[in-house]
């Protein structure tokens, strides 16, 4: 039988972050030199092994729980020592932190014996320096031999990084098999009802890393929640600690900061990551979008480049310190451009940063880059000339999948089998008409030609998706298409794909009904959320990538848009899910889970190798909560509009701090839903309704094909 190589799964392991360190460790405490486990710096891990024990014996577990936003501490015993007796008389607590350059680790042994206890306590250390898409593809590494350097310290290197450990009055011991697994150890001897803190510490030296940890705090506003429902204000708490320990920096040019994909795999700068993570922020402050777009606009494409996806005005997919390689075949050059839908999404944050009050001075320097993104979208994302935007990979080694859903299988026909590139995405067809009004917009605002040619590029790809992606859904009635394949054929399996299409402005209100119709059925939204695939096409699997499991981002950006165009209680649905999940993952909420039935186990299943944090995921907490409120702001026409979701079924809701053009606003929601606004500067009004985007002239429902 071929061995195959497996990506290791995390969803039991406990992880802490401050980027660009993280770690991963069982919930013993122990991280053990087997698959993902370990200490991370960008994309390399830097410690593979740090077990821990007590006379050649490890604690027994007993509980662990979060030390501070970037740590975690564990509970142990060690009942062989002590006083005899059913009772443990002497524990283990054991505490460990990251920070951007390492780890902390404290050993506290405690003893509330009547009897002298005496121990060796040892932490057993290894590293592999294992690049991190060798760890993922479940791929073998060789431990790095460790140097003795001064007294109590142990060092690696290789690949142009540098890690060391320091034991604070240990003994060394790295001598004969030792070299690659070495070890600190503690005499301790301890009277009764004495204790001993023991401390050791990892620091990384890494040149070459792609990514950096910014300098201070978050410049975005954390606010003051009071719910009815204790889960939203948990899960926020949680989601703005892990957002803040996910801040990276661009090491080339440091000083603006974004927010990396997640851990472990993503921990970098992905461009439709950062984007979205960064939108959904805005309520906070305009700050973390304006440097994410300043960001990407440095890497902003510059010439054609089929190796790498590089196209004028193209925003970048990811960034890594060097080729990614994975066994399938996957290889993806450092500074890698194929997506589809980043360059757009930047096009979308900036319009709306600046709806957020992000000021002028700040947009002006960024329209060059706007233009140029405009740019891609007419002369490079419509190869074929039809009208519509489609993605192919033309290396036979990047990406099969260029949009959200990357996975190699993720677009499938109803039947199941798989469409064949080029493939022209529906949301994407949406958020290219969006970044062309946006775009639009902003270049009126600013007084800078073009608007009409991008105006009348959205009003042709309207009437072109109209023609082309309408599908007769037999008894769920017509439905818009997830894509288009290679010969133009509509897929006709049912997605979360066309929730994205709410509020781009592409359908109108009642093609939106008809969406928010089928986003409501069970065969979607029957989980913790929204499922990516329905439960009555072919391809579903509960843990399927992209073909029936639950993504949190997805699911808010869609209950976001329902709740925005007035579809209450499609949106409250999936807002109960989602508040559902947050508590089986004591308020983590992972990259995704399982789109099992919420009946099944009463909770979600995790997805075994999803990243915990994760950005977009955490991020979804503060869109969940701008959906509560319902807070639209538009400052450059001096509006504000209300349409919260909380009320009847969601309960009261209070908001201290949300901030619009600098601004601390609050807002309150009471039972009934009736919402109130104070602290809006001069400069702005509150209207009674939203604006809705108005899409070009045409028929009232579309004829399915």
């Amino acid at each position: 039988m071929i061995e195959r190589h497996l990506q290791p799964l995390l969803h039991d392991l406990v992880g802490v972050v401050l980027a660009p360190t993280s770690a991963l460790g069982d919930r013993a405490g122990q991280i053990r030199p087997a698959g993902v486990q370990g200490v991370f710096h960008a994309d390399a891990r830097v410690l593979s092994r740090a077990e821990l024990r007590i006379d050649e014996r490890e604690p027994e577990a007993l509980s662990h729980g979060p030390d501070g936003p970037h740590g975690a501490r564990f509970l142990g015993l060690a009942r062989w020592l002590g006083d005899p007796g059913p009772d443990p008389t002497v524990r283990v607590e054991r505490t460990r932190r990251v920070g951007p350059h390492g780890l902390d680790e404290e050993v506290r042994v405690v003893s509330t014996a009547g009897v002298p206890v005496q121990a060796t306590v040892a932490v057993d250390l290894g590293c592999d320096l294992a690049p991190i898409e060798v760890v993922k593809s479940g791929g073998a590494t060789v431990p790095v031999e460790a140097k003795c350097g001064q007294p109590g310290q142990l060092s690696w290197a290789g690949d142009g990084v540098t890690v060391t450990v320091t034991g604070d009055g240990a003994a060394v011991h790295a001598e004969g098999d030792r070299t690659t697994a070495p070890r600190l150890a503690w005499p301790v001897a301890l009277g009764p009802r004495e204790s001993v803190t023991l401390r050791w510490r990892l620091r990384v030296d890494d040149p070459r890393a792609a990514v950096a940890a910014p300098t201070g705090e978050p410049d975005w506003s954390r606010p003051e929640v009071r719910a009815d429902d204790r889960r939203l204000v948990r899960l926020l708490d949680r989601s703005l600690d892990d957002l803040r320990g996910l801040r990276l920096t661009d090491a080339t040019t440091p000083g603006d900061v974004f927010l990396g994909a997640g851990v472990p795999w993503f921990l970098t700068l992905f461009g439709r990551d950062s984007l979205w993570a960064a939108r959904m922020m805005l309520p906070l402050g305009t700050g973390l979008a304006a440097s994410t777009l300043r960001v990407l606009a440095r890497r902003q494409g510059t010439r054609v480049d089929p190796t790498t996806g590089e196209a004028p005005g193209k925003i970048l997919h990811e960034l890594r310190r060097h080729e990614f390689t994975l066994d399938d075949g996957l290889r993806l050059p450092p500074a890698y451009y194929g997506t589809v839908d980043a360059t757009m999404l930047w096009v979308a944050l900036l319009h709306d940063a600046w709806r957020w009050g992000l000021p002028a001075d700040q947009v002006e320097p960024l329209l060059p880059h706007l233009e140029a993104a405009l740019g891609w979208l007419g002369d490079h994302a419509d190869a074929d000339s039809d009208g519509l935007v489609e993605y192919v990979d033309t290396t036979g080694h990047g990406l099969a999948n260029q949009g959200w859903k990357d996975s190699g299988d993720a677009v499938r026909f109803r039947d199941g089998r798989l469409a064949a590139a080029p493939i022209v995405l529906a949301e994407v067809q949406g958020y290219a008409y969006q970044a062309a009004v946006n775009g639009a917009d902003l270049l009126d605002a600013f007084g800078r030609p073009g608007a009409d040619r991008w105006r009348g590029y959205a009003a042709r790809l309207a009437e072109r998706f109209r023609a082309s992606f309408w599908v007769d859904g037999g008894p769920d009635g017509p439905r818009p298409a997830l894509a288009l394949d290679r010969d133009k054929r509509p897929v006709d399996s049912l997605t979360s794909n066309i929730g994205h299409l709410l509020g781009t402005g592409l359908l109108s209100a009642e093609e939106e009904a008809r969406v928010a119709t089928l986003l409501t059925a069970d065969a979607l939204a029957g989980g913790f959320g929204l499922r990516t695939m329905s439960t009555d096409d072919a391809g579903f699997s509960p843990l399927s990538y992209h073909c029936g499991s639950i993504w949190a981002h997805d699911t808010a950006i869609v209950l976001a848009g329902l709740a925005r165009a007035g579809f209450r209680e499609a949106a409250l649905g999936l807002a109960e899910g989602l508040l559902g999940a947050a508590e089986a993952f004591d308020y983590r909420l992972p990259e995704l889970y399982s789109g099992d039935d919420r009946g099944l186990l009463g909770r979600p299943s995790p997805y075994p190798a999803a990243c915990r944090p994760q950005a977009w995921s955490a991020a979804a907490a503060v869109l969940l909560l701008q959906a509560g409120a319902g807070l639209h702001p538009d400052v450059p026409n001096g509006r504000v509009t209300l349409r919260p979701l909380a009320g009847p079924e969601f309960g009261a809701l209070t908001v201290r701090g949300f901030r619009i053009a600098g601004t601390p606003v609050d807002v309150h929601v009471d039972h009934e839903g009736t919402p109130t606004i104070t602290g809006l500067p001069d400069t702005l009004h509150l209207t009674p309704q939203i604006p809705t985007p108005r899409p070009p002239a045409r028929t009232p429902a579309p004829e399915p094909r």
